[in-house]
Order: structure tokens, then sequence, then C-alpha cells
């Protein structure tokens, strides 16, 4: 008899309650903006009825930080996945009420859309913004940020495409940098074993405001594709 392992999930599902807003917009605005997971590639030149650059975020929360870079860059294509469906209400939400065209949102486990939904060197940046940190040690094999992670996002990102990552967990962003450190595939923004200063193209989001007050640092990465 064969059995097979679940996968390990970075995420728990949270639900908590959706507003009358949030739940209004994501049942008028998910068919224009949501993509439904597929097990099969998404054309984004077609989605988008263009070809741009495409910019995934993994895990955009509220999705307000997401909605800032897309009207900031309207010249950019943004894809935001996160499985919470409050924050993806709110950020449908977002859209509408700013009018903002180069957005659409997968609600699904990233692993998988970047498995089976993205095609392998199709993306410019991928962004990955205060994810869970899973703070336990028994935990941390949750952290999204392992090598068979870094090797799947190797295969997505185009030569000289960047992941940029985030966190106010330094354990957690001294574990970033040692798994994208040692994936050859890679070479680090700020040089062998540094981190960045904050990004001026990185927005500010509440959470991160909330942090500072309290005297939370933030530790910013930001690794190449070398190219091929």
């Amino acid at each position: 008899m064969t059995t097979h392992k679940k996968p390990i999930r970075s995420y728990v599902r949270r639900e908590g309650r959706m507003t009358p807003k949030q739940k209004k917009a994501l049942e008028n605005l998910w068919p224009q903006y949501g993509l439904d997971y597929q097990n099969s590639v998404f054309d984004f030149k077609q989605i988008f009825a263009r070809e741009a650059p495409t910019i995934i975020e993994i895990g955009f929360g509220m999705g307000h930080s997401l909605a800032h870079l897309a009207l900031r860059h309207p010249e950019n294509n943004y894809i935001g996945i996160e499985v919470h469906r409050p924050g993806v209400g709110a950020l449908l939400a977002e859209i509408e009420e700013n009018k903002i065209a180069n957005i659409r949102i997968i609600c699904h486990d990233a692993i998988e859309v970047l498995e089976n939904c993205v095609a392998d060197e199709s993306i410019d940046s991928l962004l990955l913004f205060f994810p869970d940190p899973w703070p336990k040690k028994r935990h941390h094999k949750r952290r999204i940020v392992q090598p068979i992670f870094a090797e799947l996002i190797l295969t997505k990102l185009k030569s000289n495409g960047q992941f940029h990552m985030a966190t106010d967990w330094q354990e957690y962003a001294e574990q970033m940098l040692e798994v994208m450190s040692a994936n050859p595939g890679f070479i680090n923004l700020a040089g062998t074993q540094q981190f960045l200063p904050r990004p001026e193209s990185r927005p500010m989001t509440k959470f991160e405001k909330r942090g500072e007050r309290l005297g939370h640092n933030v530790w910013d990465l930001v690794f190449i594709k070398v190219s091929q």
C-alpha cells in the first residue's frame, strides 16, 4: 500500500470575519479581477491584454502595498497570491475604488500556483513581504523560504529577475540569507552575507509602521537570478 505525505503548508487558514464591504467586493469583482486556480499555465499576456513586466506578490495580506505598487507603476502587470478571503475582498474593494487595471488575484496556495500556473522564466520579480515567521523551532519547516522553494522560483524568474524579501523577524531573516546564498543561481544585490537598507521601492505597510513605533527592525533582501 502506497501512502502519500501531505505537503507542509507555509500557512494556516485563519479566515476571520469578512466585512460586508469585503464580501460584496469578493462576490461582485472576482469575475473581473480574480483568477481561478488551474492545472495549466496562465497566459498573462492574454489576461492583461498586453505584454508587460510581470510582478508576483506572495501573501499580500490586506493588499495595501500591492495596490500602492500597481498605482505607482502602471507599466507593470501585478499578480497577487493570498489564501485569506478577507484580504482578497479588501484588495478587490481597493482595486475598484482606485480604478486599478493592472492587478489580478489568485486565492490559492502559492507553491501550487508557481508549480502549475506560472510558465518557466516568465516572472520579472517576486515579492515576499513579512511572511509568517513560524517562530517556534518545531514549526520552522513551515517557513516558505526553504532550499526547494529557492529552486522553484529560480525556474520561474527570467534571467536577472529579482526575488525581494522583507521580514521583521531577525532569525528568519538570517535563514532567508543562508538559504538564498547557498543557491548558486542567485547573487545577493547587497553583497555577500549582507542585508539591504530599506528600498524606497517597497511600500511602507501599516504593519511595518506599527512595528517601527515599537522599535522593531526590518531586514530586506534582494537576490538576482544569475544571467544564463
